[in-house]
């Protein structure tokens, strides 16, 4: 975070929706929204919509498991930096490094590719996993907009 973040009032909105799969769409509207009055670039928000869908994903097949369930979205601004929390109260993550190592997947049946937090990873500046087994999984990611690209 820079320091001319520090000084900047936060703004934030919460968003409860039922573990469906379509409500990922949801989700990655509402985040749209949301960040759209920094004046994001057509790939920021894009890495935004992105980064959301994957994670929505991940409650819905891998917390809830498809069955019911509350998925938490909270999105916050401070400054140019967005925040993004998606939090589930499924089953819960047993080992999270494993859990965020490319191609890994809890649910090879169903020809997931173990990308999700991949993906979160590449288009958010950073991502962090909270989860114990039976008390559910929290994903909280930032960004921040108008920054220089890089090239790596």
């Amino acid at each position: 975070m820079n320091n001319k973040n520090e000084a900047l009032e936060t703004e934030s909105v919460t968003v409860l929706m039922e573990s469906r799969s379509h409500n990922e769409q949801f989700a990655r509207s509402v985040a749209a929204m949301f960040v759209s009055r920094l004046d994001p670039t057509i790939d920021e928000l894009d890495d935004v919509k992105t980064a959301v869908s994957e994670a929505v994903t991940n409650a819905v097949i891998h917390g809830y498991d498809n069955a019911e369930g509350i998925i938490e979205m909270k999105l916050t601004l401070k400054g140019d930096m967005v925040t993004v929390s998606i939090k589930d109260e499924g089953v819960g993550i047993e080992d999270v490094e494993k859990a965020m190592e490319p191609m890994y997947t809890s649910k090879p049946s169903r020809e997931r590719s173990g990308m999700g937090f991949s993906f979160m990873e590449a288009f958010m500046d950073s991502v962090k996993v909270i989860s114990s087994p039976g008390k559910g999984t929290t994903v909280i990611m930032t960004k921040v907009f108008g920054q220089p690209l890089r090239f790596e």
